[in-house]
């Protein structure tokens, strides 16, 4: 059976629509957490071709919140993270968020110039879509997430995983996904998948780390310039066509 098409907010591009962004929330939010955030972004006119998608996941029971039903794009067993992970539905929101990049691609948008991002959730939720597609994407931006089904993640990966750019980004004293839960994922990205470390001048290449101090399991300013920062050389505008701004 089809899985049903996610709901989602859709913010358009404030000049002629070359690039779009689908950013995915973390455990208990909906797409309404992120779009502050998109509404930033969309400020810098060097960002005003960028379409957001920002989809809501569905409601499921979270058995490490005591059983609590609240939006979730899979179930999590245990919070210390070292038990068995829900596949079943990391692959259903893996193919859900998939529909999405269709939709974009058949919109006219190449996969070149589409970014797949997240927090928490999210950002692990972009790994698993973006690293597994047959398609190559502009970029995955990875926001206090983790690497999931790693004892199998090597065969699932898709053929462009070792050349699609990431932005990493995480918090040094998040008590909730942990510096060595980033430092295994990032090592197992490079040292296994093969993706480069990258460096920080020009088109992004390769995986960019950013370690941000006093930072817990949320996001700060200076992430949020950064990642602008990232969005802009990953996906810059690449028409003079322009339209009134909404």
């Amino acid at each position: 059976m089809a899985l049903a098409a996610l709901k989602k907010i859709v913010i358009p591009a404030r000049t002629k629509h070359t690039a779009t962004v689908i950013f995915v929330h973390g455990l208990g939010d909906t797409g309404h957490g992120l779009k502050p955030l998109a509404d930033m972004f969309r400020e810098d006119p060097a960002l005003h071709h960028v379409k957001w998608v920002l989809p809501h996941s569905p409601i499921r029971t979270v058995t490490a919140n005591m059983g609590i039903e609240m939006p979730s794009w899979f179930d999590i067993y245990s919070f210390g993270f070292n038990t068995e992970e829900d596949e079943k539905a990391m692959l259903e929101s893996a193919s859900s968020i998939n529909q999405l990049i269709t939709a974009e691609v058949d919109d006219g948008i190449e996969p070149g110039r589409i970014i797949l991002g997240g927090f928490s959730q999210g950002g692990t939720m972009s790994i698993l879509t973006g690293l597994t597609s047959e398609r190559k994407l502009g970029g995955l931006c990875v926001l206090s997430g983790w690497l999931p089904l790693r004892n199998k993640f090597k065969s699932m990966a898709g053929p462009h995983a070792s050349s699609t750019p990431i932005f990493w980004g995480h918090g040094a004293i998040d008590p909730l996904v942990t510096m060595q839960m980033t430092k295994d994922s990032v090592e197992f990205l490079t040292k296994t998948l093969g993706i480069p470390e990258a460096d920080a001048s020009g088109t992004p290449k390769g995986l960019e780390y950013h370690r941000y101090e006093n930072l817990g399991h949320s996001t700060t300013h200076q992430e949020l310039e950064d990642i602008k920062a990232w969005l802009i050389k990953a996906v810059p505008d690449s028409t003079d066509a322009t339209a009134p701004s909404t």
